[in-house]
């Protein structure tokens, strides 16, 4: 496995890096194939903040918390990675099946398997052509995170969402 730590705004000691090697190595115990690892540690508005982006047999995971110390930070940030490399692996070994190829539309015994994410409602809608400020205020208008529309200058569709930290994000899509 490689491991990369970073530090923003943080000096990582040598203490602070073996601390976290330690708790990142907790999920060796699930997979031995863990291919890389991004740890960044930083600090933001007077809080610890550390996250981790894993590469884990064709999946990424990633975990980020943020905590008065930055050794709570760690510890919760490692608890919650550590969750989701126990779900991703039980999902590969459950019932003996291997992970589903690209294109595969499960069948109705998939479906009505035991799962712990599922989809529960489908909604179409017609895509508005609109700017990202108005896709913006009618996102807030309807009280959701996220938006989905037609960008007006390029026609492709596009995502904007509200961050955590108050402000919004944008995801454009590329032409093919």
């Amino acid at each position: 496995m490689r491991i990369v730590i970073k530090g923003k705004n943080v000096e990582v000691t040598e203490a602070l890096r073996s601390y976290v090697l330690k708790k990142v190595q907790r999920t060796d115990r699930y997979f031995n194939n863990i291919q890389d690892a991004l740890i960044t540690l930083s600090m933001e508005r007077g809080r610890f903040k550390a996250e981790v982006t894993m590469q884990i047999s064709g999946a990424t995971l990633r975990a980020e918390e943020r905590e008065g110390d930055m050794y709570s930070a760690i510890d919760r940030m490692a608890d919650k990675l550590e969750r989701q490399v126990k779900r991703h692996k039980e999902k590969l070994t459950h019932k003996g099946k291997l992970p589903p190829e690209e294109g595969w539309i499960p069948s109705a015994d998939d479906l009505s398997a035991e799962s712990e994410a599922r989809i529960v409602r489908v909604k179409k809608y017609a895509l508005k052509p609109m700017s990202a400020e108005e896709a913006v205020e009618e996102m807030e208008l309807l009280g959701h995170d996220f938006f989905v529309y037609r960008n007006t200058t390029s026609n492709q569709v596009n995502v904007v969402y509200k961050r955590k930290d108050g402000h919004y994000g944008l995801i454009e899509s590329e032409p093919h």
